[in-house]
């Protein structure tokens, strides 16, 4: 099998990327999202989400990094619609099984726990299993990062009816890929460690989420290939990226957040589009 990225490098490694994208292409165009979509519908479910997360990440801090990962993972496939989380059926090959995905995604648990927290003190199924995703993986920084990674998330998204094997697994980046190459990945999205339980820290904070991994690619002591590419190659966009976010901490959290919210807004479907899934593993 080869080598997919795990948890804590997905994290680092594609904000990087994603804000280098963000910073280097147009806005994106954002459809029928909003951060007030649940205010009238169901006023807890934001809220109760985040406490879900919470307990799931001070139970174990690396799985801020699992749901940040799978919203990364749902939202380069087809778009930010919750296909990453169907289980594969008797019509399609869902996405879990693709080689990026095999032995290495987690937090699905955490998922279901929190569709039935939210549908329980809404009373109904009205929170999509993607903006489930998408507040989880903010709610993740933030509890991680701190204040600073506060930001607000567009919602109103519906989730797909179905998913696609192969498009995982074309669709989603390698760990061997050059900075080029993942800016490359993300610009055709954006409108212009499986099997292994052995883990190693990629800086001297692996339980929060902040500026120091950046410092170690400066003194050229990235872990990963990966990593280290994202510096002292050649390239100096990622040079420079890497030089102002290891001194400026609050320039990255800015940019992040503003990286976040425009992927999540790649291709979400909205108004009748989809459908409000009950159980998020698997179709209405």
């Amino acid at each position: 099998m080869a080598p997919t990225l795990s948890a804590a490098q997905a994290l680092v490694l594609y904000s990087v990327a994603a804000a280098a994208a963000l910073l280097l292409s147009p806005p994106a165009v954002v459809a029928q999202l909003t951060p007030n979509f649940y205010e009238k519908i169901c006023p807890l479910a934001l809220p109760t989400i985040r406490r879900v997360v919470s307990q799931a990440v001070n139970a174990e801090p690396r799985m801020g990094a699992s749901l940040l990962r799978l919203h990364f993972h749902d939202c380069f496939v087809n778009g930010c619609d919750g296909s990453v989380l169907l289980d594969d059926t008797t019509k399609f090959t869902g996405e879990k099984t693709a080689v990026p995905n095999l032995n290495s995604l987690r937090g699905f648990d955490v998922v279901d726990k929190i569709k039935s927290e939210v549908d329980r003190v809404c009373k109904r199924s009205v929170v999509s299993c993607a903006d489930v995703l998408a507040v989880a993986a903010r709610d993740s920084v933030s509890i991680l990062g701190g204040s600073t990674f506060t930001y607000q998330v567009p919602v109103g998204r519906r989730d797909s009816r179905t998913a696609s094997k192969n498009a995982a697994t074309n669709g989603l980046p390698p760990p061997f890929f050059s900075f080029n190459q993942l800016l490359a990945n993300l610009r055709r999205n954006c409108p212009q460690s499986g099997g292994d339980n052995n883990l190693q820290p990629l800086d001297g904070t692996p339980a929060g989420f902040d500026t120091q991994y950046f410092g170690s690619l400066v003194r050229n002591k990235g872990l990963l290939h990966s990593d280290q590419e994202l510096f002292g190659r050649g390239n100096s966009a990622s040079d420079g990226l890497v030089r102002l976010y290891s001194g400026n901490p609050a320039k990255f959290a800015a940019d992040f957040a503003a990286s976040m919210v425009r992927m999540g807004n790649m291709r979400p479907l909205t108004g009748s589009n989809g459908e409000i899934r009950t159980n998020c593993r698997k179709i209405n």
